[in-house]
């Protein structure tokens, strides 16, 4: 959508070089915070949320998106994260209205979809704290790290709010950033905790699991004998037990299993096998040899078995449907 109505923009206004077009496009469509605060012309905010001002605004905002987006979207499901991310935005352009508005600047018309950006950036952080994300750093020389979302991301909020206190504008609303970003953070923290009063309802334990560690890679198998043994646990497992919460994501005919690992970069680093008898996922990391081994409970007189086993960014995600 985004892409789609900045075609639209070049083409009213000859790629903006028909000032009279962009400002007649900007001023009908954008959001102008005198008008939001009034009560007037609302629909500004939806239509403001997907235009941008030049290519580099769009692929800036697009690029975010494309990072952040797609685990969130996972999680949520398409529908979902498509109202949060529509109510962010307008979280984010109330927020941007009421700071326009009380430094006089209630009459310039703010579009771009940075402000619901934030917002999934803002969830992002509360669901995926360690996942890494690949940073380009330009110094002497350029070069490419993995930095924590626990780091990156709080790092791009913190200078949100320095542009925002010194007052560097050059068209960019920062409190915009700043109001997304913290209602993304609140409804990431509301979600997952109504998600886990509702799995415990549900009798969908997601707190029992067991993660092994073990010096080599032992196949799976339904033979209970291979499995660990609650008896046999050490010190070093009891804290590997703290330190990792699996996630169980309920859907209408699926289980999402949401483990964080930050070593594992690719699926094919992944061994899965769901034991139907025990009512327990297996998960497998070939390359550490880390184990996982998390209960799943189902209604009675379903069958679960693994669809899908994607990873990215350190997040690993097993889709099992239930039959």
């Amino acid at each position: 959508m985004n892409i789609v109505i900045f075609i639209y923009e070049v083409i009213v206004t000859s790629n903006f070089s028909n000032r009279t077009a962009v400002i007649a496009l900007f001023y009908n469509y954008g959001a102008i915070p005198d008008l939001i605060l009034s009560g007037q012309n609302l629909g500004s905010i939806f239509s403001s949320m997907f235009m941008h001002g030049g290519i580099a605004h769009l692929l800036g905002n697009m690029f975010f998106l494309h990072v952040f987006g797609d685990n969130l979207e996972d999680r949520f499901g398409h529908f979902k994260y498509l109202m949060l991310y529509l109510f962010w935005g307008v979280m984010a352009a109330f927020a941007h209205s009421i700071y326009a508005v009380a430094t006089g600047q209630g009459d310039i018309p703010a579009i771009g979809a940075s402000g619901a950006i934030s917002g999934v950036l803002g969830a992002y952080l509360v669901f995926y704290p360690h996942a890494k994300i690949h940073t380009i750093i330009f110094a002497f020389f350029i070069t490419t790290v993995r930095i924590p979302a626990i780091a990156y991301i709080p790092f791009w909020f913190i200078m949100q709010l320095v542009f925002a206190f010194i007052g560097q504008s050059g068209g960019v609303a920062y409190l915009a950033h700043i109001g997304g970003f913290i209602i993304g953070l609140g409804t990431a923290f509301g979600w997952k905790f109504f998600s886990n009063i509702l799995i415990k309802q549900k009798q969908y334990p997601s707190q029992n699991y067991r993660r092994r560690s073990s010096l080599s890679s032992p196949p799976f198998s339904n033979d209970s004998s291979n499995r660990y043994d609650d008896r046999s646990k050490s010190i070093n497992t009891d804290k590997l037990e703290k330190s990792f919460t699996p996630e169980i994501i309920i859907g209408d005919k699926f289980i999402d299993i949401i483990i964080e690992d930050r070593d594992t970069l690719s699926d094919t680093q992944i061994q899965a096998n769901f034991d139907e008898s025990i009512n327990t996922l297996s998960v497998l990391i070939i390359d550490t040899n880390k184990r996982y081994d998390i209960p799943v409970s189902h209604p009675a007189n379903t069958i679960l078995h693994i669809s899908n086993v994607s990873a990215r960014n350190g997040i690993i995600r097993i889709r099992l449907d239930v039959n």
